[in-house]
């Protein structure tokens, strides 16, 4: 099979697009035929060595949101057929014993995640537990899917398990173009949030309030915690939902009401970050939250939950752009410049 890979960190020059062995299931797994993969900022960071996950090593295929076919079942496979089209839950956790890929399930540890740890969708083929393998119904497209699992599972783990966004609060969402923070914007107002969103551009904000924003800033040339107090008559917003990290940190803690919580799932712009006041911090009952991985049994019900919203028109899978395989390297050019809204795709 042709496969996007690299052999060592640094720039786009380093992925080599190249024939690899076709993946052989296991008895409990599937062989997919990918059809669409989309991008993460994680393929980025690894590629040039600014991060790597625990269990990274080299060569390294990315690619953690896959959407295909299945080519190829596992002996004891009975639940799929090839021909099924489907999407698939990257995170290697509770993985059955006939798996090839089963005993890299430690959320705190070395978790296995295809395309960030173990060989993804840059690739014509990915082997994948048949377990983690989900239905795509006859009204979703592949490239739909594969917009779905990484994004919609960190924003719908982080709002809602972990921060406990409910009906009636209000909600800021940071880099309102990235994946995460459509999907996160969509889940806030399907739960019936007020969500106020940030971008770096107008046109990214007005592209916020096409999917369900009630309020939106050019957080470059705005005065977030000036707008989040002036939009909720001083009290402050409940919950700021942030994987910017560095950049936006300070301005969000400032933001928040009483009993406020800043729920945080990245590092964007950097790894660090400054409480601008600890009495602000106690005095407000301020909670800095960190959002763990998903658990497995949360991709089925939020799947669920989008088919369902894309079915009825309350959701939209935002595809940015489309990219054959072969051009990697500039899909990920375009994602590192932040030159996109939404998904960007590799097609094999």
């Amino acid at each position: 099979m042709k496969a996007m890979l690299y052999h060592a960190s640094g720039g786009p020059e380093v992925l080599e697009y190249t024939d690899v062995d076709d993946p052989v299931p296991g008895d409990g797994d599937v062989v997919v035929e990918v059809v669409a993969t989309a991008l993460n900022r994680l393929d980025l960071l690894q590629r040039n060595g600014w991060y790597h996950m625990p269990g990274f090593t080299f060569p390294h295929i990315a690619g953690m949101d896959i959407a295909g076919v299945v080519a190829e079942v596992g002996a004891a496979v009975t639940e799929w057929q090839p021909g099924d089209r489907v999407v698939v839950d990257p995170s290697m956790a509770g993985v059955p014993d006939n798996s090839k890929l089963a005993g890299m399930g430690d959320l705190y540890g070395e978790l296995g995640i295809l395309g960030a740890t173990l060989d993804g969708g840059y690739a014509t083929k990915c082997l994948v537990p048949a377990s983690h393998c989900y239905r795509v119904p006859d009204h979703i497209s592949l490239e739909q899917a594969a917009t779905f699992p990484t994004v919609w599972l960190t924003a719908g783990h982080a709002l809602f398990y972990t921060g406990g966004l409910s009906e009636g609060e209000t909600v800021m969402i940071h880099a309102a173009g990235s994946g995460v923070s459509v999907a996160g914007i969509q889940l806030a107002k399907h739960a019936g949030a007020t969500v106020l969103a940030t971008a770096g551009t107008d046109a990214k904000c007005e592209r916020a309030t096409e999917i369900g924003a009630d309020h939106v800033l050019n957080n470059r040339t705005g005065d977030v915690t000036g707008w989040a107090m002036e939009v909720t008559g001083g009290r402050g917003v409940d919950m700021v939902f942030d994987h910017v990290g560095t950049a936006l940190f300070t301005q969000s803690l400032f933001s928040m009401g009483i009993g406020g919580r800043l729920v945080n799932c990245g590092n964007a712009s950097g790894d660090t970050a400054t409480i601008g006041s600890l009495g602000h911090l106690f005095h407000n009952g301020l909670r800095i939250m960190g959002s763990d991985p998903y658990r497995p049994d949360e991709m089925g019900p939020l799947w669920d939950t989008f088919c369902n919203g894309i079915g009825s028109g309350e959701f939209t899978a935002v595809i940015d752009s489309e990219f054959p395989l072969p051009e990697a390297a500039a899909a990920q050019l375009k994602m590192l410049e932040s030159d996109f809204f939404g998904k960007i795709l590799l097609r094999p």
